[in-house]
Formats: C-alpha cells, structure tokens, sequence
C-alpha cells in the first residue's frame, strides 16, 4: 500500500473552533484538508456535521438557517476527493432561559465508522483527525491497531479530551498563521 491519509472533519468542532479562537474567519476549505495531510498524498477528505433544526412547520428563518447550510454543503461536496456525511440535529428541550437545546446524532458513529473502514481495508496509511471528541477513541484504536499512523489537529480554546490527545501520533494545534493560510 502506498501512503494516503483520510482527513476527517468533525465541523461542529471546527464552526466552534473558529468562533471561539479566530473570530469565524472565512476559509478556503479546499485548502483545509491539503493542509492537514501534512503532505501525504490524500485518499479523501471527510466532514461530519448536521443540517439545522428545522420545526413543524419551520418558520421562516429555519428554512433560509437550513437553506444556507444545504448550499454550503453542496459546494464543499464538490470540491475534489471530498464527501459531506450528515447526522441529525435533534430537539431536546428548552434550557432556564427558554432558549432551544440541540444535540448531534449519528455524527461520532459516521466518523468512527468510515476510519475503521478505510484501515480495514488498507485504503489509508494515515489519519488526521480535526476533532476534540473522545467518542472517536474506540475506532483509533482499531485504525492504530491497523497500522495506521494518527494524526490530530485541534483548538486550544476547546483542546481535545485527554484521551484523545493521548491515544494520537501526533497532534497540531490549529494557530492564526495556520488559519490566516486557509482565508478566502
């Protein structure tokens, strides 16, 4: 097998990421995945995320919030070598202060699924992972155990669970001149 690496992008992770460390800045998210493969050549790039909330009926900014969303989704679906997988947005209540509580589905499980894939069957050399989540543990340790080397890039304002920053190979913090690299 020669080296390729899978890029896997947990987007709500990375939308956090960006607000919280760079003020939102607007990438170029062709160059997020050359970026993260560190130069290996790359299989293809993954990111994981949800549409917005949408009521029964949605009211009128819930269809343009999930309109926008499906647009920007469709032109990162184009890019070269890069597939958009969708969990769902779940309602779970109000908090205190009446304002809504969502939770991600099937997000953790699409991207543990797809890199205990690509290592099973020797697709991949090489993992880099753009995620802070500790669910994804389970299917590192399988694609490691695989032979596959990890990589994780990460906030630090919302650094990876120690966990994960343990189980890794090696890990990236996500920088300004990194992000300035990637601006539209």
């Amino acid at each position: 097998m020669s080296d390729k690496v899978g890029i896997f992008i947990d987007g709500a992770y990375l939308d956090r990421t960006l607000q919280d460390e760079f003020n939102s800045p607007k990438l170029d998210y062709q160059k997020l995945p050359i970026w993260m493969s560190q130069g290996v050549p790359i299989f293809r790039s993954y990111y994981y995320h949800c549409l917005p909330y949408q009521g029964n009926p949605p009211t009128y900014d819930e269809r343009q919030r999930f309109s926008k969303r499906q647009a920007f989704y469709n032109r990162l679906g184009q890019l070269p070598r890069f597939d958009i997988r969708l969990g769902k947005l779940e309602f779970r209540g109000t908090k205190a202060d009446g304002s809504p509580i969502f939770t991600q589905k099937r997000v953790d499980i699409l991207l543990g699924v797809d890199l205990v894939l690509l290592a099973a069957k020797q697709r991949i050399s090489h993992a880099t992972i753009l995620a802070g989540d500790s669910d994804f543990l389970p299917a590192i340790n399988i694609a490691k155990n695989e032979g596959v080397l990890i990589t994780l890039c990460h906030g630090t304002v919302h650094p990876p669970h120690d966990d994960l920053w343990q189980m890794a190979d090696e890990r990236i913090p996500l920088t300004r001149d990194i992000i300035n690299s990637m601006l539209r």
